[in-house]
Parts: structure tokens; sequence; C-alpha cells
């Protein structure tokens, strides 16, 4: 076992390190991360359905697609990251418990009541403060999880909060529970690093033959050029959702109301209808066919919307306000 603590709170970073690791190294690792605020998503779901896109850009907060399944979560630097890599028996690889019960039984000793419960929770008092994914390859396995430690979860439940009537897809769903965080409830108070220090000593107590680890120059390399290839691009993180059907019906001030349809495959639009009493419908018409085949994008739309600079798709609206209507 060879354990370590990313010196990197870059999310592109850490996600690409876990999988350059996984598929790269025979050994079995234990790691931490803290990464900047970021949203980090199932690899079978929807991106722009778990989240609350506008107060995303907002915020400059990061969105990223893992490489294992389950629901989509959200990182500041008061939450902590921790990832098993573990070689094992085929068929016996995914053990949610087993992986968790470190976490637990630290959590345990610090006076926290923590529980496993359900599929791949961590709970204080029924709240969740952990969530667990897995992905196998090979005859390997790599399960990681959250640690809300003290982190924003007013902040969390605004990013995650989106309108669910507006997709129609396949793809998993998250399932929303109560948070909480482990600060709030150590009979001692500590900080991040120093509840860091406590896991990393329950991990060497576990597994005594554990070494300390660190990334060579030329895994950093490879790990960037994973970020350049993967995880640093829209296709992975948007592109890579199931095909999805998208309709919403949006309502201006000023009594203008916008209607846009579409059919989403592998991030580009095959199909889109766009109506309202703000269209002008001749020109509408050379918009959907222009829009067609686009991707899924608000830069991308929003760059052929300003492409005509008179204007003349929309009635009484902007095209800075007319945007909203197709996310």
């Amino acid at each position: 076992m060879l354990y370590f603590i990313s010196k990197t709170n870059d999310p592109y970073f850490n996600l690409a390190m876990e999988e350059y690791l996984l598929k790269n190294y025979d050994d079995d690792f234990f790691i931490l991360y803290r990464n900047s605020p970021t949203l980090v998503i199932g690899k079978h779901q929807n991106t722009l359905a778990e989240i609350n896109l506008e107060k995303a850009e907002e915020e400059n907060v990061k969105i990223i697609r893992r490489l294992s399944g389950g629901g989509t979560v959200f990182h500041d630097l008061q939450n902590l990251n921790y990832c098993f890599i573990k070689r094992g028996e085929a068929g016996k690889l995914v053990n949610f418990k087993a992986y968790s019960q470190p976490i637990i039984d630290c959590l345990q000793k610090l006076g926290v009541n923590a529980k496993f419960e359900g599929k791949s929770d961590l709970t204080i008092e029924g709240m969740k403060f952990s969530g667990n994914a897995s992905h196998v390859y090979k005859n390997k396995v790599m399960q990681h999880g959250t640690m809300l430690f003290s982190s924003d979860l007013r902040r969390l439940n605004q990013l995650l909060k989106v309108n669910p009537l507006k997709f129609k897809d396949r793809g998993v769903r998250s399932i929303r529970s109560r948070v909480t965080n482990i600060a709030d409830f150590l009979p001692t108070p500590l900080n991040i690093d120093q509840f860091s220090d406590h896991i990393i000593a329950q991990i060497t107590q576990v597994f005594p033959e554990a070494k300390y680890f660190e990334l060579s120059e030329y895994d950093k390399e490879e790990i960037q050029e994973l970020i350049s290839t993967k995880y640093g691009n829209w296709e992975w993180n948007f592109g890579y959702s199931p095909k999805y059907e998208f309709e919403k019906l949006t309502n201006y001030s000023n009594g203008a109301v916008l209607e846009i349809s579409m059919h989403i495959e592998k991030g580009y639009i095959k199909e889109v209808s766009i109506n309202g009493n703000c269209i002008n419908r001749e020109s509408v018409l050379k918009l959907e066919s222009i829009i067609k085949n686009s991707v899924h994008d608000k830069i991308t739309i929003l760059e052929i919307l300003n492409s005509n600079k008179e204007n003349y798709y929309f009635k009484n609206i902007t095209n800075n306000q007319a945007i909203l209507a197709f996310f």
C-alpha cells in the first residue's frame, strides 16, 4: 500500500490522477485530496440535468465528469476526498462498506458516531456526510468518496438545484439526501488538516506496510496529458452525457414567452424547435437550421445568435435573454 496527500487543489489534476494511478501502477493506493469549488458528475449522468449551470457559471465553479458512476457531488476546500485503489479477485472487487470502514473507525475514535448506511453512504445521526462510488479496471477497483468536513452546505444545495422537468433521458439521476458536516459533531474541534492527519494515521494502522508516495515528474506530465485529452474537455464533461430531450418554457418580465424543444445526442443538437410570442417566424426557421448539429453549449449557441448583428430572430428580448431558454 502506498499513500499520499495531493499537493494541489486542481480538480482536473486530482481526478485525472486517480485514473492514471489506477491504469498505470500495479500498487495499491490510498489518496487524500481537496479540490477548489467543483461539481463532479457521475460517469453515466446527464451533466446539464444535474446542476444549476447558471449558478455554477456565475460563481466560476468547475464542472467535471469522473470515471466512476453514482450521483453528482460538490467539492470545496472544506471537503476532503479519499480514494482507494486496490487489486483483488474478479467479482469481489466492489465493497463499499469494507473500503469505508477505516473512515468510520477514525471518526468513532474522534467521538463521532459515524455509520455506513444504504448502498454506499456514510452518515451521522441519519444525515449523509460521504457519498461513495467505484470503478473496476481489470483486476483492480478504485473506490472514492467525499467527506464533508465544514463545507458550505447552502452553496452545495444551490449548485445542485435544477428543474427536472427540462430533461427527459435515461441518465442516472442523483438522489438528494440531507447532508451534514463532520466538524459539527467533533467533541474536540479540529481543522481539516488535522482531520486529514487522523485519517492517514488510521490508514497506516490498518495497513502497517503502507509507505509514503510522491508523484514523479514523469507521472505529473502524463496526468497533464490526460487532462488535455479527457478531463479538461467539453466532450468528456458534457458531451459524454446520454441522449436526452430538452424542453423549456421561459417567461420574461415584459410578457415575452420563448419555448425551446431539442433532441440531443452525444452533446450535439439533432433536432430543435423554437416557438413563442417573441420570435420572427421566418428568421427563426433559419436559426433552427443553423443550430441543428451544433453542440448544446452556451458559448456556442450565443455565438450563433450574436453572429446576426441585427438580432432579427427575436422581438422584445435580447440574445443574452434568449440564451437562458436553451439551458
